[in-house]
């Protein structure tokens, strides 16, 4: 017999006895993970529900950024309870959350335009200088929004073509909304010849916006003269309408106004212009005209 073998047999047994101990001892901290990660993913899952039904009753608050705070509460109550789950097989966490950190600032600079976007994104989602239904118009784009996303907002165009702009180009320049407000005004100038009825130009107007019925009663509409112009007396019809019927209106009107003026006589003339001629001196007095150039005309329009 090997004098050796008691020595091996020993150490067999010692080893054994030894990873049964840390079998024992790491299949409970396998379980207590387990059971640690299913328990933080149920709590987590029910805060993102809590918190998206709450945001859904806050006026002003968008089903995207409801859906945005949402998932960032969520991922983060997740990645708390990965760190606590290494923290239970000895591994060190600190070093896990400043690796956590530097990775997210590389992530952030080499993503700033991106991450840009998503800020201005939820400016325009908190704050909604527009909805999805209305027409804007800014220096670089126009039309109307189909969907305001985190990273871009999606708009057709007046000729249906679509549109895809950056939210940060929307958020860093001046929009116009064209569809916020109820109502919206609109100046119809016409102008009339001089010989022509200053107050019957102007009650033809009046009478076309009060048969009209898309005109509103308040505020009421009104006429004035606008412009003493060079060929014409400039004749301004304002008046309001509500804005859905805004654009119907202002094109209908126009051509109503022509129509009434050509039936009342009322002209719409042409710019003219009135040249004045001086002719010489010789010629003033019958005589034959010399070789001498002729004077300028004098031109008055």
């Amino acid at each position: 017999m090997d004098p050796q073998a008691p020595d091996i047999l020993l150490a067999t047994r010692t080893a054994l006895a030894q990873a049964s101990a840390l079998a024992v001892q790491y299949s409970f901290s396998v379980i207590g993970a387990i059971i640690l990660l299913l328990i933080g993913w149920l709590i987590a899952r029910l805060v993102h529900d809590w918190l998206l039904s709450g945001l859904a009753h806050v006026r002003g608050i968008d089903e995207t950024l409801s859906r945005f705070f949402a998932n960032i509460v969520r991922y983060a109550m997740l990645v708390l309870v990965f760190i606590t789950v290494l923290g239970q097989f000895g591994v060190q966490t600190a070093s896990i959350i400043a690796a956590l950190g530097a990775v997210g600032l590389a992530i952030g600079l080499a993503l700033q335009g991106t991450l840009q976007n998503i800020a201005a994104g939820i400016m325009l989602l908190v704050l909604r200088p527009f909805r999805v239904g209305e027409y804007i118009e800014t220096k670089e784009v126009s039309g109307t929004v189909r969907e305001v996303g985190l990273f871009a907002t999606e708009l057709v165009t007046g000729d249906g073509l679509y549109r895809l702009a950056p939210n940060s180009t929307l958020w860093n320049t001046p929009v116009t909304n064209y569809s916020r407000e109820p109502r919206r005004q609109h100046d119809l100038t016409i102008g009339i010849g001089y010989d022509d009825d200053i107050t019957l130009a102007e009650k033809t107007l009046m009478d076309l916006a009060t048969a009209d019925r898309r005109v509103l009663g308040t505020p009421a509409p009104s006429t004035f003269v606008k412009e003493l112009g060079d060929s014409a007396i400039a004749i301004t019809l304002r008046y309001w309408v509500a804005t859905p019927e805004w654009w119907a209106t202002t094109r209908d009107l126009t051509k109503a106004a022509k129509l009434a003026f050509d039936d009342k006589g009322i002209s719409i003339p042409y710019p003219q212009v009135t040249y004045n001629y001086t002719p010489p001196e010789d010629e003033a007095d019958g005589k034959a005209p010399t070789a001498s150039p002729r004077a300028p005309a004098a031109v008055s329009s």
